[in-house]
């Protein structure tokens, strides 16, 4: 029986994360899926500790798993559906990793002008997008590293990747982003993404980007909710406002102070 309700949490998870495409009409896993599958593996395993019955435990780690790992799943789905569609067209790419960390990659032709660390115009305008996203979903922390590329001295590098990563952290900071929620760190040129060989190449690695980690309790209060078993009584459709979205690109600009740059030349 305990068994059964170790298999039951992971299903459950697993069907809740069940989405269609709406393209190709195929159905998929979504991360919410995912999330609820590892979380109900997780839990099993965690619910073994507590000693006695271990299948008895296992089992209700599972279902309890299953429920964190979903709502985890749904919040960065929702999280990253607004982030791109907020980020449209600005350069700015958007991936969602395996364990639920969304990443931001913001290019040198966005962010800074060369040797640089003052903000461009598009790189604010984009960063004001960001930071209505990251307002609206708080139950995350987020990582900003800065990187160059190799022309110029190793700590000459190190100080301007640290500097423009402090410059995205304090504009993101400017829009109401918790400080503490944020880190920042410079990598220098020592991680780039494709080898230094061409101008083309040397433009990639020149780059900040923004990992955007959910806190274990993300989501707790927004899982989608799913029909019990057995059957179900028909019920009357009804219809429901649709929630405006708080964001939109094309803002007014504005002008805010820029971080002192010991490197503007």
């Amino acid at each position: 029986m305990n068994k059964k309700i170790i298999v039951l949490g992971i299903g459950i998870g697993m069907l809740a994360g069940c989405t269609t495409n709406p393209y190709t009409g195929e159905s998929s896993i979504s991360n919410t899926g995912k999330g609820a599958g590892i979380g109900a593996a997780v839990g099993a395993g965690a619910g073994t500790l507590f000693g006695g019955n271990d299948w008895k435990n296992a089992g209700f780690g599972a279902l309890a798993g299953a429920a964190v790992g979903a709502g985890i799943g749904y919040y960065m789905d929702k999280q990253q559906e607004e982030m791109q569609q907020s980020l449209q067209g600005t350069g700015i790419e958007v991936q969602r990793t395996a364990d639920n960390t969304l990443n931001l990659t913001m290019p040198s032709n966005v962010t800074f002008a060369h040797d640089k660390a003052d903000l461009t115009f598009e790189a604010q305008n984009a960063l004001n997008s960001v930071s209505q996203v990251l307002n609206n979903y708080p139950d995350s922390r987020i990582a900003i590293t800065g990187y160059t590329d190799d022309t110029g001295s190793d700590a000459y590098n190190q100080r301007l990747s640290e500097v423009r990563a402090a410059s995205v952290a304090n504009y993101l900071a400017l829009h109401g982003v918790n400080p503490a929620r944020m880190s920042q760190q410079g990598m220098g040129e020592s991680s780039p993404k494709v080898p230094n060989t061409s101008d083309a190449n040397r433009a990639i690695n020149r780059r900040v980007e923004l990992a955007i980690i959910a806190n274990p309790n993300a989501g707790v209060n927004q899982q989608p909710q799913q029909p019990q078993g057995g059957y179900q009584q028909p019920q009357q459709q009804q219809t429901y406002p649709q929630q405006q979205q708080p964001y939109q690109q094309g803002y007014p600009q504005q002008t805010y102070p820029q971080p002192t740059n010991p490197y503007y030349r």
